[in-house]
């Protein structure tokens, strides 16, 4: 505690509003654009408790896809719940705390759908996976991947014309950030400004 309450001091206050990248021995704030939404962009929004009161409001037997898949917990909700037709799961597991130990965790888990073909696992970064789809797909897709504004973004516009035209473009952590680790998100900014720029 003693650490982050030092650091907190040490960059100060912009810290907790403002994204930071280390570059060397130096942090460097890192702006994202702000975009402000209309009451027409939130006329038929719905405060929800858990992912899981989400997924019970998605269509039944769709075809669908988990942008960052962890472990597969919830991927296990999304087959419980909302039972897809195809279950894509989109994950690289390329990073030390995702990794291919968690892959491998995940493809013994769901060999069974695999198997079946009701489930698929795309291994690879989901802006660049996504070309393996067609235009009008998926009936939902569901991101929770790294968080930041230039990736959510590039999910966002990435994955736009592959949903369904009454589909669903869901996701996690619409937050400012992760305090414990003092992590600036950009879902908020990215969400918004595609609310905004799509109308």
């Amino acid at each position: 505690m003693k650490k982050i309450l030092l650091e907190f001091l040490k960059f100060g206050y912009k810290t907790l509003f403002l994204p930071v990248v280390k570059k060397g021995n130096s942090f460097i704030s890192s702006k994202i654009p702000k975009t402000e939404l209309s009451k027409i962009h939130v006329n038929n929004a719905k405060l929800l408790t858990t992912r899981e009161e989400l997924l019970s409001l998605l269509p039944i037997g769709g075809v669908v896809a988990e942008l960052g898949v962890d472990q597969g917990d919830f991927s296990e909700s999304i087959l419980n719940i909302t039972k897809p037709q195809k279950l894509h799961l989109i994950d690289s597991w390329g990073s030390k705390r995702y990794n291919q130990k968690k892959r491998t965790s995940v493809e013994n888990r769901f060999s069974e759908g695999v198997k079946e073909k009701s489930i698929e696992i795309n291994i690879g970064l989901s802006t660049e996976v996504v070309t393996n789809f067609k235009d009008n797909y998926f009936d939902w897709i569901y991101i929770d991947t790294t968080h930041s504004y230039k990736t959510t973004i590039e999910e966002l516009e990435a994955y736009r014309t592959k949903i369904k035209p009454n589909g669903y473009i869901t996701g996690h952590d619409f937050i400012l950030g992760n305090w414990d680790g003092l992590i600036r998100y950009g879902v908020i900014e990215a969400v918004y400004e595609f609310c905004v720029k799509y109308d």
